[in-house]
This record gives C-alpha cells, sequence and structure tokens, in this order.
C-alpha cells in the first residue's frame, strides 16, 4: 500500500519543536526511546499527511545529524486519543532529552499504522522499521538531505 498523492507532495517535511514526555511507553515496553513533540506541534501538521510509519534524519539541539524513524498517527495498538508524532533517533543517547529542540526532515513514507495482535509483534515491526529506514537513508537522495541548511546552527525554521 503506497503513499497517497496529497501526502507524497508534502514530502520532505520539516518539523522543529520541543521534545515533551509521552506515555513513557517507548524505551520501557518497546525497547526502542521515542521523542515525542508537543500537540500544538503535531496540529500543525499539513493536512492530508496521512498516518503512518515515516524516515528521514532528526537533530537534537545542535549535534550531529541522526537517522530516524518516525510513527505518525493514532498509534492503534495503544488506542490514542490525540494524533502524536513519535520519533526514535537511530543513535545511543546517555539521558533523555526532554526540553531539547528537535528538528526532523522527513523524506518518505514505510507503512500504514496498524495495529498489532501482541506487543511482540509490534516490537518485531519496529525493528523492521528501523532496518528499513537505515537501508533507505543510505541512498544519495537521502544522504544529501541530512545536509540541508534546516540542520545548520544559523537556521531556524518551525514548521
Amino acid at each position: 500500500m503506497g503513499l497517497g498523492k496529497m501526502s507524497r507532495t508534502l514530502l520532505p517535511l520539516f518539523i522543529e519543536g520541543e521534545v515533551v514526555k509521552g506515555f513513557g511507553r517507548g524505551s520501557k515496553e518497546l525497547g526502542c526511546p521515542t521523542a515525542n513533540y508537543s500537540i500544538e506541534v503535531v496540529r500543525s501538521l499539513p493536512k492530508g499527511l496521512e498516518p503512518g510509519v515515516y524516515y528521514g534524519w532528526a537533530q537534537v539541539d545542535s549535534q550531529a545529524v541522526f537517522k530516524m524513524v518516525a510513527n505518525i498517527g493514532w498509534c492503534p495498538f495503544y488506542d490514542n486519543k490525540e494524533m502524536s508524532i513519535e520519533t526514535h533517533v537511530m543513535h545511543k543517547f546517555d539521558n533523555d532529552f526532554y526540553g531539547s529542540n528537535l528538528k526532523i526532515c522527513i523524506l518518505g513514507y514505510m507503512r500504514p499504522e496498524k495495529n498489532f495482535n501482541s506487543l511482540n509483534d509490534l516490537i518485531e515491526a519496529i525493528k523492521e522499521d528501523i532496518r528499513n529506514a537505515d537501508s533507505k537513508l543510505q541512498e544519495e537522495q537521502a544522504l544529501i538531505l541530512k545536509e540541508h541548511k534546516f540542520f545548520s546552527k544559523s537556521h531556524n525554521m518551525i514548521a
């Protein structure tokens, strides 16, 4: 199942905002820590962006730019009532970064959101999403966006 034409025209999508406390289940239940944006940032997403799993680049404060996977939507397994953007930065950080500025560049769409029969099935899907993102982000057109001016210290753009 591919991404609708409307969503494709919105990519790459640049988002910036403060990291807020999420549901606290990424690290604990899933072994996959995620950074969450405030509901205001989520509500600023362009209309027509389809829920699902996306890949791209992420930068915490002014550190290096790392690969990322983001789930945008309602997380059907957890039956969220509000839409969220949950970003897994593919890098081992020493500490949580609540209150940090997170910039993400969403490059592409991997799959729609779906429900899972078990927590283990969800964990396996997340691992596969990370492997797929890792592969896609090694392609030349993806690497070009890693150097985008959006990530430079002097550039400040609020999505």
